[in-house]
């Protein structure tokens, strides 16, 4: 490759010395340019412009998913150390030291700890969880949510049906290392009440977090959900009824299937399946809408005839 090198005080000083009498040429002395290497410029990409490019709708999606996989990845490896017996160790040594060492049948703490664990579990029950969707769903029947409605029986249903589903595959025994404060007759692994309580409270938190409007309020709900559901969790492990692992693995299921739900729940409202119907207009909204535009007419009436 050739290159020229052009530097003006080096120019005027060669035209001088190499002027050719009549022909007036001009030797321009050539020099071989160096080859450098090629950069790449790689352009700067920063999350704000990320969020930009592709919205925050799409990113969020994303990142559920990476989340759901990496929830299910965990849970299964939970669930291979529980069946193989390396957490058996753990999760006896928690029980015990959750009693007093001279009275196992005990639990440590006053004695109105144990009340308060009681009333926590109770909100994980079968009988609480579904009167609460019932009053949910009848709160979104009296809006006219009727297709939020039924996305969200569809999800409570389906949980519980996959926690029952996991706990007969696993079929891992109720811990018999303390006595039990509750009277428990199904299987220990993945515990119902902490992945129940996950199932309902952080799924109609999910979505009702997206049919509010307001991030302080999204917040909020989601806020009161996770507390909820932590306190269901932890108060089983109290109560002697469940090991830790089974505890964590509940809220592991819990979690991916209100992800789970949540996704889908953003699928549908960008493809607009859940929008709802214009209700009819209501007749006491007509009735004074009439009266209201009457009432000029006869304030006009009034005043011609006076």
């Amino acid at each position: 490759m050739i290159g020229i090198v052009i530097d003006p005080a080096e120019a005027v000083k060669r035209t001088r010395a190499s002027l050719n009498g009549d022909r007036g040429t001009i030797r321009v002395h050539a020099k071989p340019a160096v080859a450098y290497p090629p950069v790449v410029v790689f352009p700067r990409v920063s999350l704000k412009s990320v969020f930009r490019r592709f919205g925050w709708g799409e990113v969020l999606l994303l990142l559920s998913a990476l989340v759901i996989v990496l929830v299910a990845h965990a849970f299964f490896e939970l669930a291979d150390d529980v069946r193989e017996g390396d957490t058996k160790e753990f999760d006896e040594w928690v029980v015990r030291s959750l009693r007093k060492p001279d009275d196992p049948a005990v639990p440590v703490g006053p004695p109105w700890l144990r009340e308060v664990g009681l009333d926590f579990t109770a909100l994980g029950s079968v009988a609480v969880l579904l009167t609460f969707t019932a009053a949910v769903v009848g709160f979104l029947l009296l809006q006219r949510r009727r297709r939020l409605t039924v996305l969200i029986v569809v999800s409570v249903l389906g949980g519980m049906l996959l926690n029952t589903a996991l706990k007969q595959f696993f079929d891992r025994q109720r811990p018999t290392v303390v006595p039990h404060l509750r009277e428990v007759t199904t299987p220990s692994f993945p515990s119902g009440h902490a992945a129940f309580s996950a199932v309902v409270y952080l799924t109609l938190g999910a979505l009702l977090a997206g049919a509010v409007k307001g991030s302080v309020t999204k917040g909020y709900v989601l806020t009161v959900a996770m507390i909820l559901t932590t306190l269901v969790g932890v108060s089983r492990v109290y109560l002697g009824v469940h090991y830790p692992t089974d505890v964590l693995a509940g809220w592991a299921v819990g979690l991916v299937w209100a992800l789970f739900c949540w996704t889908v729940e953003r699928v549908l409202q960008r493809i607009g399946a859940l929008r709802e119907a214009k209700p009819p207009p209501d007749e006491t909204t007509e009735s004074s809408q009439s009266a209201s535009e009457e009432l000029p007419t006869d304030e006009l009436r009034q005043e011609a005839m006076t």
